[in-house]
């Protein structure tokens, strides 16, 4: 790190200079914990995405709204984990953790019992406040209880940690909606949450900081609605399939010019939440990039993946989640694989070939269809996760390597929040892409159909394959598979290009990148 760290931790640090002590392996336990609960709350709903669009067994939620379910959540959790880093430096990141917790779980409760879709996106984005404050906590704390010759391996097990999560949590879901109703998969955080803050009370060292970071309110009200705007204007450009409506091209104009200030603001802001001068290191702006990228691949294509599984395949929602579990397989392979990779080759050519082995996993989709057997889908499954378990414990770990101690809260918010902008714009996105594409596939082949029926029945394949029942039309159904497979195609070649964006910056951020200590950051 650049500086003497100035916080004070407990005796739990001072094994940290020879190897680990059993107390700093449950520290990290804990914090790997606190985490998974952030991830399961990602990854549970994917799975319950196509019962909540049914209006008996869920909320009868329109494709938009099952968008902003899960882009509320993210958009929150994105733009106040600025807020969240410079909270934890200045208040304490334990504390802030434990803040974190309780908001979670509180909100969690409420998104369990939501009456409405639009009460669930709401509770959605409570959710995403408390782990606003949890995320960038972790992660610091991990940089204070283990020294920098274990503090790549610890990072790798925090990275690699949302393997579990992403195995777990579909697996989960799956489980709770065939015996119980949609809300119960919000509810298993509780649990997660009870256990955490007992944990962090009994392991987690007590930090006193001595440098105070001052709030920034204007930056985050700069870019908490300059986020919003862009993520509007996606999602309902996508839903309206008219990307020249004024209020959508003035809402995606306005989110980028107020973005564009928040960058101005911040760089004229003495202690800003968002350090934008962080970016003047081509290695940190091409790590943050790559992250980005990864996740927007990832989550866009958990999002079409469900209704795949379970539309077009005719899976129950544990089937699901048991046929999604494969893609935790390869993170969990690829993270600690790639911390020994990168500390003999180096960051450049490790992280390179992790997006495109991603970018394969992402592509492949192309191949299958309505026929397709699952060892097929399970192999791009395991790409998908082996790369993206390999990019981003590396990347995270060169971000966090040129930080200065008393900045981690704020660096660790850098990371996860661009982790995040790249999570909803990818649901955004792809979810768009997604909507316009089957849309413009399906309308001409329900031209013989009242006027009114056609209209709902082209705005997603849940609702082609409804008015296939109401009116006993079987060929409704296969219209809905057909239109949505080629849909996901497109998506999935969109979700590749940026997997692949993200590996050709990482080989040009890090191209000067000399051998030794350096080139393993």
């Amino acid at each position: 790190m650049a500086a003497q760290n100035t916080a004070t931790t407990d005796a739990a640090q001072t094994g940290s200079a020879h190897s680990p002590t059993g107390r700093q392996w449950l520290a990290l336990s804990v914090l790997v914990l606190s985490q998974l609960a952030v991830w399961l709350d990602n990854t549970v709903l994917n799975v319950a995405l196509k019962t909540l669009a049914d209006p008996d067994e869920g909320l009868g939620a329109s494709p938009n709204q099952l968008q902003w379910s899960i882009s509320s959540y993210t958009l929150v959790f994105a733009v106040l984990l600025f807020t969240g880093g410079v909270l934890a430096d200045r208040y304490g990141h334990r504390r802030l953790l434990l803040t974190g917790m309780v908001l979670f779980g509180a909100a969690s409760a409420w998104a369990a019992y939501s009456g409405s879709a639009t009460e669930l996106i709401v509770a959605r984005g409570a959710m995403g406040i408390g782990s606003a404050l949890i995320m960038p906590a972790t992660l610091a704390l991990i940089a204070q209880v283990f020294d920098e010759r274990h503090r790549a391996t610890a990072i790798a097990i925090w990275s690699g940690s949302s393997g579990i999560a992403i195995a777990t949590g579909p697996m989960l879901s799956g489980a709770l909606l065939d015996h119980f109703w949609w809300g119960s998969v919000f509810l298993v955080n509780v649990p997660i949450v009870v256990l955490c803050v007992a944990g962090s009370f009994v392991f987690l060292p007590g930090v006193v900081t001595r440098v105070r970071q001052k709030f920034d309110p204007l930056g985050v009200v700069l870019s908490t609605a300059g986020l919003f705007a862009i993520v509007w204007g996606v999602i309902e450009g996508g839903h309206r399939n008219d990307w020249t409506d004024p209020a959508i091209v003035a809402s995606l104009a306005g989110g980028v010019l107020l973005v564009a200030v928040f960058v101005l603001v911040e760089l004229r802001v003495a202690n800003p939440s968002f350090d934008v001068r962080l970016f003047r290191d081509i290695r940190f702006t091409g790590a943050s990039v790559a992250v980005m990228l990864t996740f927007f691949g990832l989550n866009g294509s958990m999002y079409y993946t469900s209704f795949y599984l379970q539309g077009v395949q005719g899976q129950t929602p544990l089937e699901c989640g048991l046929s999604i579990a494969p893609v935790a397989l390869g993170v969990l392979l690829g993270a600690p694989l790639s911390a020994k990779l990168v500390r003999n080759h180096g960051v450049r050519p490790v992280v390179t070939a992790a997006m495109l082995i991603a970018t394969t996993g992402f592509v492949a989709y192309v191949f299958l269809d309505e026929s397709s057997g699952l060892p097929l889908f399970w192999v791009f499954l395991i790409l998908q996760g082996l790369g993206m378990g390999a990019a981003v414990a590396p990347t995270t770990e060169a971000i966090m390597a040129i930080l200065p101690a008393d900045r981690t809260g704020a660096g660790s918010a850098v990371n996860n929040s661009l982790r995040q902008i790249g999570g909803v714009l990818g649901v955004a996105v792809l979810g768009s892409v997604l909507v316009s594409v089957y849309r413009d596939r399906v309308t001409p082949r329900l031209s013989g159909l009242p006027a009114g029926d056609a209209a709902a029945a082209g705005e997603s394949p849940e609702a082609t394959r409804l008015l296939g029942a109401k009116m006993r039309l079987p060929r409704l159904s296969d219209i809905a598979d057909e239109g949505f497979v080629h849909a996901m195609h497109v998506a999935s070649v969109v979700g590749a290009a940026a997997a692949a964006a993200g590996a050709v910056i990482i080989w040009w951020a890090f191209r000067r990148t000399s051998s030794g200590a350096r080139s393993s950051m």
